[in-house]
Formats: structure tokens, C-alpha cells, sequence
């Protein structure tokens, strides 16, 4: 689940509310599997690498502290990834530096959305393994595929032919892929073919896609889901989700993506319902979508976090709309009662214990 950057109205970053935060989507084990910080969501673009550098470090503590409380195995832990891209290839360096120092459990990277590279490969294989074979933690890396992030509106997206030669690269173990389907079809298709060496995952960003992807009907999709039940290749479906939605409704989508797996059609179909409604609200007169905006107003009339504040760039809400999504959020709630039911309907979580 990628985080939202929690801001001041100065632009700083509340650190009691970012705990705050992980904590709740973590729900106590319903919610997020994986806390990633400093992503799209969580406005990296927006914000000074200070801040940036800051919400890494306070994710990765609190997740530590969470995984320590509960006291459980490896396989049930909660894992910190950390998003190290930055506006130039020092800054994103610099990153990639303070999340191995924080013990983060992997790292993503938008190679398109650097300043200054020519050749993300290059960048990846020479300055990004540098670091890594200097450093004593050698911890996974996985791209990031999204076009309204990419620096040269010439090169949207990262090539197949690229995403298999940095597959070929010990630590380069995935993509998150925020496109629509036909993109992500591109992916899906070549995975088998990307990494010589075991597995390769993908990841969806677009999350509505994964109810396509996953249905056992016929669509736009289908062709991959019969090559992939015929030959049980790893990597050519998805092997997780990234949605930005679960800032608010983390044990929504944690269902929607067990549900998805397990091919339940009558669930698939009505966690969806819940989740096309949230999506619905975050879209006003205009025809455009609010949706950190959106995120960062729920969590506050939720008690989660103590400001709405989004980062210089970002939309904001005008009254009117926050007060119409306040009403689309209450008919959320009440639909996810409904159709979805305990113990998938998200609550409140408490704030982290003060030392």
C-alpha cells in the first residue's frame, strides 16, 4: 500500500501522523502486506528530498516496531519498501543509500523520472549496483513503470527489451506498472522471458485492473490467464497490487486482492462494487479526480491524521467538493457493511504508543 506524505500546512512532515498511518493500514493484520513510502501517492515529486528522505525513515521505523509487537515469523511480516526516486540522479542515489542504512526491505525506482539520464539501463547497472555491491545489504529493486511521472514526454514507458536486460541483474526482482491494460498486457506477456535467473514480479498500479485480470471470464486478458494456467509460469500474472485507494480502505483491498487470486466471482464482484464507489466520489463537476486530495480528507475526518494538507502542485478540494465527498464516503462505508462485512470492513486504528 503506498502512503500518503502526511503535510502541515507548511509542508513539513508530521511524523506522529505518518506512524499514525502505517499503523492503520497495517490493521492489525488485515490490511497491507507491504508499506511503501515516498511513491507517487505519497507525493515524492511535490515535496523537498529532505522530506522525502525523512517519510522513508519514519515508515521503515514503524514498521519495525509493528513487526517487533507482533512478535510473528518471517513469512507474516509486514515489509517496508521505499520509493528512492528523486528529481536528479544524485538525490536518487543519495535515497538509495539512507533506505539500506534504514533496513528497508526493498527499494523502487522510476528510472524514466530522473533528471539527467540518458540511459536507464546504464544508470541501473553501473551507478545503482555500484551502491549495492559497496554496501553489506544487498536488497531487492523493483522499477516503476508510469507515464504521468516520466521526465520526456518522448519515453512514457520503459521498454521490454530494457525491463529484460535489467532483469538480468541480481537485485532487479520486479515492475510496478501504472498503465492501462494494453501496457500492462506488454509486461504480462514478456514476463516469462524476463528473468533468467527466477522470478520476476509485476505488479499492477492502475488497481482497478486486477478484477480483468483475474476474472475467470473471457475479456482482454484472457489469453494470458489461459498460458498462464496451462503452463503455471511465475511471473506472468501479477503477484501483487499497489493501490492508492488503500490509504482509506486498506482491508478492502486487501480482500479484493484475496479474492481476485481465489477466482470468487460473487466476491470479486461485490468488493468491486465498494471499491468503483470510493472511485466514483473522488471525481467532481469538473469530470477530474481529487484523489490524494480525497485520501488525505478521509483519513482526517477519520481521526487518523490531524491535517489535510497536500503538497505545493498537488489538486486540492474546494469546500463544496470536500463536502460532497464526505457524503460519498459515508455511503462507502455503509456499502462496505454491506457487501463486504466484518472482518474486511476497515477501521480506525489506534495511534502508536508514546515513548
Amino acid at each position: 500500500m503506498p502512503v500518503v506524505t502526511v503535510l502541515d500546512g507548511d509542508g513539513e512532515l508530521i511524523e506522529p501522523d505518518q506512524r499514525a498511518l502505517v499503523r492503520h493500514v497495517v490493521q492489525q493484520g488485515y490490511g497491507a502486506d507491504i508499506v511503501f513510502s515516498a511513491g507517487t501517492t505519497g507525493e515524492w515529486h511535490r515535496i523537498e528530498n529532505r522530506c522525502r528522505q525523512r517519510v522513508i525513515q519514519v515508515c521503515a521505523e514503524e514498521v519495525a516496531r509493528i513487526n517487533a509487537e507482533r512478535a510473528i515469523g518471517a513469512a507474516g511480516r509486514v515489509q517496508s519498501w521505499a520509493g528512492i526516486t528523486a528529481l536528479t540522479p544524485g538525490e536518487t542515489l543519495a535515497n538509495l543509500d539512507l533506505a539500506i542504512a534504514c533496513e528497508v526491505d526493498a527499494v523502487v525506482l522510476a528510472p524514466l523520472s530522473v533528471g539527467g539520464i540518458e540511459d536507464p539501463v546504464r544508470f541501473v547497472a553501473r551507478d545503482v549496483a555500484d551502491r549495492m555491491d559497496a554496501s553489506s545489504r544487498r536488497i531487492p529493486v523493483y522499477l516503476y513503470d508510469n507515464a504521468d511521472i516520466a521526465i520526456d514526454p518522448r519515453r512514457l514507458h520503459i521498454p521490454t527489451k530494457q525491463v529484460k536486460a535489467l532483469s538480468r541483474l541480481d537485485f532487479v526482482r520486479g515492475i510496478k506498472v501504472s498503465a492501462p491494460r494494453r501496457v500492462l498486457g506488454h509486461y504480462t506477456k514478456a514476463a516469462a522471458s524476463f528473468r533468467e535467473r527466477g522470478e520476476f514480479g509485476i505488479y499492477v498500479g492502475d488497481a482497478p485492473l486486477i478484477f480483468d485480470l483475474f476474472a475467470p471470464r473471457r475479456g482482454p486478458f484472457a489469453p494470458i490467464r489461459e498460458h498462464w494456467n496451462r503452463h503455471r509460469l511465475s511471473g506472468s500474472l501479477p503477484i501483487g497490487v499497489v493501490a492508492g485507494p488503500a490509504n482509506v480502505l486498506p482491508r478492502e483491498w486487501a480482500r479484493a486482492w484475496q479474492v481476485c487470486r481465489a477466482g470468487d466471482v460473487e466476491r470479486m464482484e461485490r468488493v468491486q462494487r465498494v471499491l468503483n464507489l470510493f472511485r466514483d466520489g473522488t471525481r467532481f463537476a469538473s469530470g477530474k479526480r481529487r484523489t490524494i486530495a480525497c485520501l488525505k480528507r478521509a483519513l482526517y475526518t477519520a481521526g487518523v491524521i490531524s491535517s489535510p494538507a497536500v503538497a505545493a502542485g498537488t489538486p486540492p478540494l474546494t469546500q463544496p467538493d470536500a463536502e460532497r465527498f464526505d457524503a460519498a464516503l459515508e455511503d462507502v462505508e455503509t456499502m462496505s457493511r454491506e457487501l463486504i462485512g466484518t472482518p474486511w470492513v476497515t477501521m480506525a486504528n489506534q495511534r502508536p504508543r508514546q515513548e
